[in-house]
């Protein structure tokens, strides 16, 4: 039986931090590149993935969108409410994100399935039964997913997994991208100008913008 799947995403002023690389619909551009990949990855698992969108700014033709005024983890938890079975949460900024990886989490004896983003978050969550969890995304996340798996008296498997670890919000993050990326995300890129460059042994990206 295929995982329900669910994505949340922000199509409007997306990934403000790369601001000083991209105008603003670059950047939803960008955005929207990039959770094609994820949508991608989800197929060839075998799901079809619900997007959960904090603005009724576009529809997918391989995707439920479900439009939310409220906020990431309000939204998520009255989702937890209305669904049966387990439940896979992918975060839209994973361009790397294979359906192998993906494999692996929802492969977990565990009750939790969960993998780390940078700086503490949270980039995938599997939970096997959503209505012994609760969501609470942003700041140190992880931490707290833990926590909540604990006072839910639910088992928890910490999966490590490279390309479900590699969030982009930073401009060395496209590195990232370019090195390992293969799908819309990298070709999008490239058509701005993108490339990979190699400085005193630094490796980084630059910019050509044909002006």
């Amino acid at each position: 039986m295929a995982i329900r799947t669910v994505i949340p995403f922000k199509p409007v002023d997306s990934k403000t931090r790369l601001s000083p690389l991209m105008t603003q619909p670059e950047r939803e551009a960008f955005a929207r590149a990039m959770l094609e990949d994820v949508i991608q990855a989800i197929l060839d698992l075998g799901s079809v993935p619900t997007i959960i969108s904090t603005h009724p700014a576009f529809t997918w033709q391989n995707a439920e969108v479900i439009v939310t005024t409220a906020g990431l983890n309000d939204a998520l938890n009255a989702y937890f409410h209305q669904v049966q079975g387990p439940l896979l949460i992918v975060m839209a900024d994973l361009p790397l994100a294979s359906p192998e990886a993906l494999e692996r989490v929802i492969s977990i004896r565990a009750d939790i399935g969960i993998v780390p983003g940078r700086g503490g978050g949270t980039n995938v969550l599997f939970i096997k039964d959503p209505s012994r969890f609760r969501a609470d995304f942003y700041g140190a996340s992880f931490l707290k997913h833990i926590r909540i798996a604990d006072e839910y008296g639910c088992t928890i498997q910490v999966v490590d997994s490279f390309r479900l670890h590699t969030d982009i919000d930073e401009e060395e993050d496209l590195v990232e991208v370019f090195i390992h990326g293969e799908g819309t995300s990298k070709h999008f890129l490239d058509s701005l100008g993108f490339s990979l460059v190699i400085e005193q042994g630094r490796v980084g990206i630059s910019r050509n913008t044909h002006e």
